[in-house]
C-alpha cells in the first residue's frame, strides 16, 4: 500500500464518519438546520464545555478566562445595541410617515402610481397610510408634498 492509498482510505473513513454524525444529529434534532453564525448562547456553551473538560492539572489561565469572558460581554452589548438600531429605525419610519399626515403623496401599488391624500397613518414596525380609502405601505410612498 502506497501513500495515495492510505490517504484514498482516510478520505473514505472521513465520508463515512461525516455521514454518520449528520444521520445521527437528525435522529437528534429533525428539522434543525444548521447555523452559520454563533450567538451568545452558543458562544456561553463553549465556554462551559470548555471549563467543563479543562485538565485538572493545567487549567485555563486567567488572561484566556478574561479574554473570552470579555468577548462575551461584548457579543451581548453588540446583540442588545442590533435590537436597539432596530426600533431606532422603526421609531424613524414611524415618525416619517405620521409627519406626511394631510399631505398628498404620490405612491406605487405594482405597475399602477396612486395619489392623494394621507387620512391616516397606523403604528408599527411597517406603518400604513390611508390613501384614497385604501391602506398602502409607508415604503410605497415615493413623494410627498404639500396640497
Amino acid at each position: 500500500m502506497n501513500v495515495t492509498d492510505a490517504f484514498r482510505l482516510d478520505a473514505e473513513e472521513q465520508a463515512k464518519v461525516n455521514k454518520f454524525v449528520h444521520d445521527f444529529n437528525n435522529k437528534l434534532n429533525p428539522g434543525r438546520k444548521p447555523q452559520q453564525n454563533l450567538g451568545k448562547d452558543d458562544f456561553l456553551k463553549l465556554l462551559i464545555t470548555q471549563l467543563s473538560y479543562q485538565d485538572p492539572t493545567a487549567p485555563m489561565e486567567d488572561k484566556e478566562f478574561i479574554a473570552q469572558m470579555a468577548q462575551f460581554s461584548t457579543l451581548e452589548q453588540m446583540t442588545s445595541m442590533a435590537a436597539d438600531f432596530a426600533k431606532l429605525s422603526a421609531m424613524i419610519t414611524e415618525t416619517g410617515a405620521s409627519s406626511a399626515l394631510g399631505r398628498g403623496v404620490e405612491l406605487t401599488d405594482g405597475e399602477r402610481v396612486v395619489q392623494g391624500t394621507i387620512k391616516a397613518v397606523t403604528r408599527g414596525e411597517i406603518p400604513q397610510v390611508l390613501v384614497n380609502g385604501a391602506y398602502y405601505n409607508w415604503d410605497q410612498v415615493t413623494k410627498v408634498f404639500e396640497e
